[in-house]
């Protein structure tokens, strides 16, 4: 039953009739009249199952220029040391998908001036978010680029360069990819995934 409501799941969240994973389970549990829930990672997995299904070679050539992309926009960025993470890290993006960087700045200003040199219309807003039990907030910055793919950066404190953070869905570090790894990946492995197979929990 578990892999019934994984699977019912993760079509809730392809489809984007639910938006986290925590309503997506619970929908699908309901919807089977069953209690049984399975973890977050089951149903990323099932998720990434059925995005290769039902888009294919589209979804590849997604991936790939994703990373491209985002491989120039940390380039620009590249004294905030930024870090690839999210779908696009991981190799799992979808139609939709945003590009998620991390930068470490004390200041979002220089970080904006660098974006502003070469994109026009970027937006931002400070941010909230529960990290070990205490409310931080970050500054985030949304540009779109000329693909009209999107891309959101996140201002952390050079403090957290180095700070672990676990990922609510796989279960594992998220670690992401620095400018050097993600060259390396995009020459040797472009569609490498950088997902567990097991739960970590």
């Amino acid at each position: 039953m578990r892999a019934k409501v994984a699977k019912e799941a993760a079509a809730l969240l392809y489809y984007r009739s639910a938006s986290e994973y925590k309503q997506a389970k619970k929908k699908a549990a309901q919807s089977l009249g069953v209690r049984a829930l399975p973890s977050n990672l089951e149903v990323a997995l099932e998720l990434d199952r059925l995005t290769d299904e039902i888009e294919g070679l589209s979804r590849k050539e997604l991936t790939l220029r994703l990373r491209k992309e985002a491989l120039h926009v940390m380039s620009l960025l590249e004294p905030f040391r930024p870090r690839l993470v999210g779908s696009v890290w991981r190799g799992t993006a979808r139609k939709g998908s945003d590009i998620d960087i991390l930068v470490f700045s004390r200041s979002p200003k220089p970080v904006l001036a660098v974006l502003q040199r070469e994109y026009k219309g970027l937006r931002s807003k400070w941010c909230k978010k529960a990290d070990g039990g205490k409310a931080n907030r970050y500054f985030h910055i949304y540009v779109t680029l000329p693909s009209n793919d999107e891309v959101e950066i996140v201002v952390r404190s050079p403090e957290d360069i180095n700070k672990k953070v676990r990922c609510e869905i796989y279960g594992d570090a998220v670690t992401g990819l620095s400018i050097l790894s993600l060259k390396e990946v995009l020459e040797s492995q472009p569609l490498k995934k950088f997902i567990p197979t097991k739960n970590h929990n």
